[in-house]
């Protein structure tokens, strides 16, 4: 007979199957148990589920009984007599809205889960069975309504424990310390330029930071789209067209204010197309890259962010230093 501290601690899965619902901490006994037993039984201690009392041949399942069938019972009844042996019954890895509706068709408020072998693997409680069926009904209306294609993904990343919010964040982080000392290296590279033209090294923050805000903009709308179900061929070309103008429009800004607050046209000129072209490759790679972990089954929401900060830097401070060295002698 399965032990009741075998139970699913349902707090700290991912919701998406039977068996992650299923909970082994509920009433089990023989065909042969009586009522009086079974009432014994239910008052002995506490359990996540008491709604049902499970029956079992040594360990396949054989049905349920409803606790007030338990209660009213004269003493002498066994659980063979009072079992639903016609009891719906799932196996652990059917959807969860499945097994959900499955329940509801059949009128039951548990659902018992079972495996290949006819083992009882587990009962959902009402609870779980109400959860699921709310959660689905959200979803149902989030996508009539147009706000995301699956509200399952963002329900769990908002309620998911410490520990695993830990681990799905960290690893970007580090990839992002790693770009900040491939930044470091690649400024270090132009260490005679700066050495030469201390003034060139004053310009590269803002360029930094300006490609990064273009390409969050971007990345919170592509991000948005993609969880809707739009596809990024439709926001492709207005995207790529906002980015180009918001560039130019930078640029034109930009260079004049340099020149009028330095008075050097060449760096006011190479100041402006590099931000041109820096905010015009982020809003590139804000598109692509949220993209490319939808596709790869990652969630975009923890991956795009640090990863598209740590391309964009980069990228943001190569395309810098080589227009300094073509326009700026």
């Amino acid at each position: 007979m399965p032990s009741a501290d075998t139970c699913v601690p349902l707090e700290r899965v991912d919701f998406e199957t039977a068996a992650e619902h299923a909970t082994l901490d509920v009433p089990v006994v023989e065909g042969d148990t009586t009522a009086a037993a079974i009432r014994r039984l239910l008052g002995a201690r506490r359990y996540r589920c008491a709604s049902h009392v499970v029956v079992v041949r040594s360990r396949q399942f054989a049905g349920i009984v409803r606790v007030e069938e338990a209660l009213a019972a004269p003493d002498h009844e066994t659980a063979a007599q009072l079992m639903d042996a016609q009891a719906p019954v799932v196996a652990p890895g059917i959807d969860q809205e499945v097994a959900a509706w499955q329940a509801v068709r059949r009128g039951e408020s548990a659902l018992a889960v079972v495996d290949a072998r006819g083992d009882f693997a587990g009962l959902i409680p009402p609870d779980r069975l109400l959860a699921v069926l709310l959660a689905e009904h959200e979803e149902d209306l989030s996508r009539l309504g147009g706000f995301m294609s699956s509200t399952a993904s963002v329900r769990r990343s908002t309620v998911e424990p410490v520990r695993r919010r830990f681990r799905h964040r960290l690893p970007w982080l580090l990839v992002g310390l790693a770009g900040a000392l491939a930044s470091a290296d690649l400024v270090g590279a132009w260490q005679a330029r700066l050495e030469g033209m201390v003034m060139i090294a004053f310009f590269i923050p803002a360029i930094v930071y300006l490609a990064d805000a273009v390409g969050t903009q971007t990345e919170t709308v592509v991000v948005r789209g993609l969880s809707i179900g739009v596809r990024l061929r439709q926001m492709l070309a207005r995207e790529t067209l906002t980015g180009l103008a918001i560039g130019v429009a930078l640029a034109c800004v930009a260079g004049p204010l340099l020149l009028w607050r330095w008075g050097n046209p060449q760096l006011a000129l190479a100041v402006a197309l590099a931000l041109f072209a820096a905010c015009s490759t982020a809003t590139v790679v804000a598109m692509f890259l949220p993209w490319g972990l939808d596709r790869a089954g990652i969630d975009p929401a923890f991956g795009s962010g640090p990863l598209a900060t740590v391309i964009q830097d980069l990228l943001s401070i190569l395309i810098y230093f080589v227009i300094v060295d073509a326009v700026v002698t």
